[in-house]
């Protein structure tokens, strides 16, 4: 019996299973690495097969070779009003991060907000998308989660925060302050609706090639800020991903980028593939 260190989604190596436990006997059997008689022929298919690098890794190798700033407790974290937090947006003491979950931020969420969603895998996202040198603005679901998020954030190098929203949207909303949405499409309204949409697949280059959705435009959501320019602002755009956390925090983005008419898919490829819907690519041949 053999147990991995590492999980489905990881990007710490090509193609993970979510098998949480295996055998010697099944992995030489139908594991793609271990079909290779020579090691040039195993190098070729991992260095080929390998996922695009992680943009927290440089940072990390470091930190493990050297051995960690010892931190001694959490970050301290100001908590801010409604008035101070707006300031704070106003002067860009920090970058405007919400880790509350997709529909919450769809339903209403301040402009200019990435969408980080505070599970376990905030620590790989953030890493992908945020610079460490830059402070942090939180918006946060409850004020308990705080020590639970910063927590979080740490495991990759975040330790630099601008303040938190004291009481979170009720109190901006409260305050009389704007709110922006995101509209949140099934994946059947996606099915009927999908010749006249510009549909993007956030979305590794793995995961794109075991299938898609028809008509679908890849673009890996680390490289969504650099290739924004592929797609059309000015027409009506829904996307999605595996589950609809990484779709989120890809509406944001595009969000940010004066994409108007804009969609999240709740489930997206788990549950258009459970609803039986057309497929292109591996999975549809």
């Amino acid at each position: 019996m053999i147990y991995p260190n590492h999980g489905a989604g990881s990007p710490c190596g090509a193609d993970i299973g979510a098998r949480l436990s295996s055998t010697i006997g099944y992995e030489r059997k139908f594991n793609n690495f271990l079909q290779f008689t020579d090691a040039k022929s195993f190098s070729d298919f991992a260095i080929r097969t390998a996922p695009p690098v992680p943009r927290y890794y440089p940072l990390m190798k470091k930190v493990n070779a050297e051995g960690p700033k010892v931190l001694g407790s959490l970050p301290r974290v100001p908590g801010l009003s409604p008035k101070a937090f707006k300031d704070a947006i106003e002067k860009k003491a920090g970058v405007l991060v919400d880790v509350r979950n997709m529909l919450a931020f769809g339903g209403g969420h301040i402009a200019g907000a990435l969408n980080i969603a505070g599970t376990p895998i905030l620590s790989i996202w953030a890493g992908w998308l945020l610079d460490s040198e830059k402070p942090i603005l939180l918006v946060l679901e409850e004020d308990d989660d705080l020590e639970k998020i910063l927590r979080l954030f740490v495991r990759t190098g975040y330790t630099k925060f601008a303040g938190y929203l004291i009481g979170g949207m009720k109190a901006w909303q409260a305050a009389g302050f704007p709110l922006e949405g995101i509209g949140q499409m099934s994946v059947h309204e996606l099915n009927e609706r999908k010749s006249s949409l510009q549909i993007v697949d956030v979305r590794s280059p793995g995961e794109w090639k075991k299938g898609h959705v028809p008509g679908a435009h890849h673009i890996f959501i680390p490289e969504l800020g650099n290739r924004v320019g592929e797609l059309d602002r000015k027409k009506p755009t829904a996307v999605y991903c595996g589950s609809g956390y990484r779709a989120s925090i890809a509406t944001s983005i595009l969000k940010q980028q004066g994409f108007n008419e804009l969609w999240n898919v709740p489930g997206s490829w788990e549950a258009w593939k459970k609803a039986k819907l057309p497929v292109d690519g591996a999975d549809g041949e």
